[in-house]
């Protein structure tokens, strides 16, 4: 082959490496099906998501379905919102819904709500229809003591113009937990609100506890009230045993304060009798007693130690006195 040829094939196999790079590079099947939907992206447009490192068909495709239900975006707002890190064809899928269902929603804000982290698409959806939040069993006491367990049925609508900021589910339940037990702990007795569960709804909603929050609520409803425990005997029994145990607590501490005195008094006793030989010495030393009134006085001692030492012969284990205790010794 000659040289000629040799050029005629490495330029044929330029252009088709070209031609593959291309096709590869450009997504010509996007571009003409924006064609064939009336949906103008040129394929400039395409190259440049492709350098700024944006997926192709997540604009044409969601673009593509606006224009089909009537609505005028451009690739501009779709792609912006696509680079902030939204998901564009959940925004457009709810721009879509609120424009079937006549709900004035623009895309800057569903975009603001897409990028705050909510589900622009299940908002839009709530709006249409309400959601039903069912509370867990709320604890509340009456005035008479009575523990009611109160289930309630929240109906909530979602309000576009606060979903930016406003406070969640959470909310809800925690102030609608809040009014129920307020309802119930200003009743004088829990037969009242047996007898009429729909003050609770009232009283509830009075209050406006959907204020600051994402939702409109449209109804509370109360599913079940069941009778608890009797907080208020069981309070008044705690309260007693506590009672109890301080007037035992007092009582143990005379009890203990009887016995120190009554060792006390018995240390005084010992000690004085102490005293006795030495005053009986001193009266014999100073002649005040007589050495006949000394025997006479130790016959009487004699004598009543020997009545005492009768009288307990019966009784073992009735405790000596002191004097038998001396005479044993």
């Amino acid at each position: 082959m000659d040289l000629f040829a040799w050029k005629i094939i490495i330029t044929t196999f330029i252009v088709i490496g070209l031609i593959i790079t291309f096709f590869n590079f450009v997504p010509i099947g996007l571009w003409i099906s924006s064609l064939a939907a009336n949906v103008k992206v040129s394929i400039f447009n395409l190259i440049g998501m492709k350098l700024r490192r944006v997926v192709p068909a997540k604009i044409v495709l969601p673009l593509i379905k606006s224009t089909k239900a009537g609505m005028d975006l451009t690739v501009n707002q779709l792609e912006a919102h696509y680079l902030a890190g939204g998901n564009v064809d959940n925004v457009v899928n709810a721009l879509i819904g609120a424009h079937r269902a006549n709900i004035d929603l623009q895309f800057e804000k569903a975009a603001a709500i897409d990028l705050a982290g909510r589900d622009v698409l299940e908002a839009v959806k709530m709006s249409v229809n309400p959601k039903v939040i069912e509370t867990p069993n709320v604890s509340a006491v009456a005035k008479d003591g009575i523990e009611l367990l109160v289930k309630a049925r929240v109906t909530v609508r979602a309000n576009l113009e606060r979903l930016v900021g406003g406070a969640g589910e959470a909310t809800i339940l925690a102030r609608v937990g809040e009014g129920i037990v307020t309802t119930v702990g200003s009743s004088l007795s829990h037969k009242i609100v047996l007898e009429n569960p729909d003050a609770i709804s009232k009283t509830v909603l009075s209050k406006g506890l959907d204020a600051g929050t994402a939702f409109e609520i449209l109804s509370i409803d109360i599913a079940d009230v069941d009778v608890g425990r009797n907080i208020g005997a069981q309070l008044q029994t705690l309260q007693a045993e506590a009672d109890k145990n301080i007037a035992q607590a007092k009582a143990e501490e005379r009890r203990a304060m009887a016995i120190a005195k009554e060792h006390e008094m018995k240390a005084a006793v010992v000690e004085a009798e102490a005293e006795v030989p030495k005053a009986m010495a001193y009266a014999l030393k100073e002649g005040k007693l007589g050495i006949m009134d000394y025997y006479d006085m130790q016959n009487v001692i004699a004598d009543t130690s020997m009545r005492s030492s009768i009288s307990n012969a019966g009784n073992k284990n009735q405790p000596l006195t002191t004097d038998d205790k001396k005479n044993k010794k």
